[in-house]
């Protein structure tokens, strides 16, 4: 049997292309992103969701349909050299694209169209979501649960700001953002190069870096 899912919302992210876009959801609490609902749904589908710190949000991985899907994949965290299978793995590179993060609560918006603001998002610009659901600590939280090869957080690069990059053209929280999303290491796992420079587009700005050992230079912030 088929089944055919139509997205009830799109999000409207600072990340405007998948590279610099964090790895799993939280690692990055500056990354802020808009969830606008359909104008089929009005505040009665959101109502008493503001009750809850966190939210579920089910999502398309719409920037690599075109790209298929492997059964056997190589996670960033095992440094890109060994093969996992898809389904021990966050990979992208899924039978049906699927994919599901845990997303901060910061506030709606019941107008037209519904609004969810949230934080800690590792979502794309213009990801199609078509599930919302709250998160219930006591059912869903499990902090003895065995994490396999992905069991602690990952080690995060030390991030200067070069003095000739114009970062006073950022907020405060701008920078942040930036910052946040850097020190999480971009870079595809199996890519060392120390003189390359890496350019990532993230809310108004082009931003180029340079990554040497356990430490990232912020380099050029331009607008775009």
């Amino acid at each position: 049997m088929q089944y055919t899912i139509t997205p009830i919302a799109t999000v409207r992210s600072p990340y405007k292309q998948k590279f610099g876009v964090a790895r799993q959801p939280g690692l990055v609490p500056a990354a802020t992103v808009c969830i606008e609902l359909n104008d089929t749904f009005n505040a009665d589908s959101v109502r008493g969701l503001e009750a809850f710190d966190y939210v579920w949000i089910s999502f398309i991985f719409h920037g690599v349909l075109e790209e298929g899907w492997s059964p056997l994949v190589r996670p960033p965290r095992l440094g890109g050299k060994q093969k996992m299978g898809v389904f021990a793995t966050r990979s992208p590179h899924r039978p049906n694209h699927l994919g599901l993060s845990l997303l901060k609560l910061e506030r709606i918006e019941t107008g037209k169209p519904v609004r969810l603001y949230c934080s800690g998002a590792d979502l794309l610009d213009n990801t199609p979501v078509i599930d919302i659901k709250p998160y219930i600590p006591f059912v869903e939280a499990k902090p003895d649960a065995a994490g396999g090869f992905a069991n602690a957080k990952p080690e995060e690069l030390n991030v200067i700001w070069h003095d000739d990059c114009q970062h006073s053209l950022l907020t405060p929280t701008e920078k942040s953002l930036i910052s946040q999303s850097i020190t999480q290491d971009p870079r595809p796992a199996y890519q060392d190069i120390p003189e390359r420079i890496y350019v990532m587009q993230i809310a108004r700005y082009e931003v180029k870096f340079q990554i040497q050992g356990d430490q990232a230079v912020v380099l050029a912030v331009l607008p775009i």
